[in-house]
């Protein structure tokens, strides 16, 4: 071999080397332990501000060993509940209310499962029973600001449960509104095919005269549904009447819905009522994937039926099947101006702790698997922030996505106001979400107050980006969790 061959074997070698050398390291680096807390992923972000009291500063340190458990964090144990539900998940063939059969899951045969429906004040318990899912289930109250040990989250507040094995949730229905209920285990699986159900807390002493339609779109395999409907739902609704359409968008992308013979009014989003909200004049309503919309018509007087058509193909028909179908109006509700002002309880502008939450996406290797993946402040997972919080904080987050797609956010256990758009303030009335459409582009300012101690998901809600990493989590100083992801329980951490 000459001098010359055997330098150029000896580049070549080398060549490959500096390649294949830090491939291997980032290959090694990405492998995720068999099991593993939230509580060790990533580096904690304090988010604390200069002028923030000397006590907050170090907080974080005092309480590092952690004084509660998420398990120790729960509704009045003694109380007897007010509504008490059973519901059994299986694995099996299904028909829809429309007739066609599909595989997937289901809750006491069925899906959607049973509508949980309660008033203010009471308390709501559900034993969750595993018939027949291999990967063990759980259900997570969606809006529901449950306390954090209810919050259904495999891995985080509890185990999955397995198969012959049942869990009892109970919490205090508090919030007024319209929410949803899915299996928070291998979610982008389970939720697609059918483990979800919706839930309405109702307020005491609601007028018996309205008509209150809960209208939750899924798709199944394709398969577009209002309420397991592949049709329109039509409902009996008088001349004068106050009709109430809650919209539960179940699906990983946002939807549209508009309405059609009258001019009708958005008065809920998320579970809260807006302030003052005024007749939506040719304008859709966007509801995010994991989002709710509460329309509010008042039917017209000579008997016009009203169509309330939901992201276009399927309706919920008030009055008349006859409705008119009408196209999608070319703008958009903008609820940064939509209603008008009132206190949020809080000084947003004096915030203890704030933070950023930046969405992007690079390439690299998740547990050992080459991707295209996505990021959360430069970070692949589980190399992701975990906000840390004090209870009573006043947290102020900036959420911004430059990853070239839409991002459903969803946090656990908290409702927070939206601030401003793109740096442009909101005028409107408070804007109070769990879920946030952020759009390829956009930034938004939010805040809340940390009032519901524990360790919550603050994740994408186009559920399979959740299991491609896009989440984290927000712990408050002092509460620790026993659960791991993976296990014995097999948890995932989606």
């Amino acid at each position: 071999m000459t001098r010359t061959r055997r330098l150029r074997i000896a580049v070549a070698c080398a060549a490959t080397l500096a390649i294949a050398g830090p491939l291997a390291w980032l290959w090694q680096a990405s492998l995720l332990p068999s099991a593993y807390s939230v509580m060790d992923m990533g580096y904690a972000d304090g988010g604390l501000q200069a002028s923030a009291a000397p006590h907050a500063q170090h907080s974080h340190m005092r309480h590092a060993g952690g004084t509660r458990s998420v398990v120790d964090l729960v509704a009045d144990p003694r109380r007897k509940p007010d509504v008490d539900v059973t519901l059994t998940a299986r694995k099996q063939r299904f028909r829809l209310a429309s007739g066609r059969e599909v595989d997937g899951y289901t809750l006491n045969g069925r899906s959607p499962g049973p509508q949980i429906q309660a008033t203010a004040g009471q308390l709501v318990q559900v034993r969750l029973v595993n018939e027949s899912v291999p990967d063990g289930v759980t259900l997570h109250w969606h809006g529901v600001d449950v306390p954090a040990s209810q919050d259904g989250v495999a891995g985080v507040t509890q185990d999955a449960v397995g198969i012959g094995h049942d869990f009892t949730y109970r919490f205090v229905a508090r919030q007024v509104g319209t929410f949803w209920y899915h299996s928070h285990q291998v979610s982008h699986e389970q939720v697609a095919d059918g483990l979800l159900g919706g839930l309405v807390v109702r307020p005491t002493g609601e007028p018996e005269a309205t008509v209150d339609v809960v209208a939750l779109t899924h798709l199944y395999h394709g398969i577009r549904t209002v309420n397991g409907s592949e049709s329109d739902i039509t409902v009996p609704a008088p001349p004068g009447a106050r009709a109430r359409v809650r919209v539960i968008n179940t699906d990983n992308g946002p939807t549209s819905i508009w309405v059609a013979g009258t001019a009708p009014r958005l008065v809920a989003v998320d579970g809260t009522d807006l302030h003052d909200p005024p007749p939506i004049e040719q304008a859709a309503i966007l509801v995010t994937a994991g989002g709710r919309a509460d329309v509010e018509v008042t039917m017209p007087s000579d008997g016009t039926p009203v169509r309330v058509q939901i992201g276009g193909p399927l309706s919920v028909v008030l009055g008349s099947a006859a409705a008119p179908v009408s196209a999608r109006p070319t703008t958009t509700l903008d609820l940064l101006t939509y209603g008008t002002r009132t206190s949020v309880g809080f000084d947003a502008a004096r915030p203890d702790r704030t933070f950023r939450y930046e969405i992007g996406r690079r390439p690299g290797f998740l547990d050992g698997r080459p991707g295209l993946y996505w990021t959360v402040n430069g970070h692949l997972f589980p190399d992701v922030p975990m906000f840390v919080v004090a209870e009573g904080d006043v947290v102020r987050m900036t959420v911004v996505n430059s990853s070239g797609e839409v991002h459903p956010m969803h946090l656990h256990g908290h409702h927070a106001v939206v601030l401003a758009r793109n740096g442009v303030a909101a005028t409107g009335s408070p804007w109070w979400i769990d879920s946030l459409n952020v759009g390829d582009g956009e930034s938004y300012d939010i805040a809340f107050v940390a009032d519901n101690p524990g360790i919550w998901v603050d994740h994408c809600h186009n559920l399979p980006h959740a299991g491609e990493g896009l989440l984290a989590h927000l712990m408050y100083e002092g509460v620790t969790t026993p659960f791991v992801i993976g296990g014995p329980a097999g948890n995932s951490r989606e």
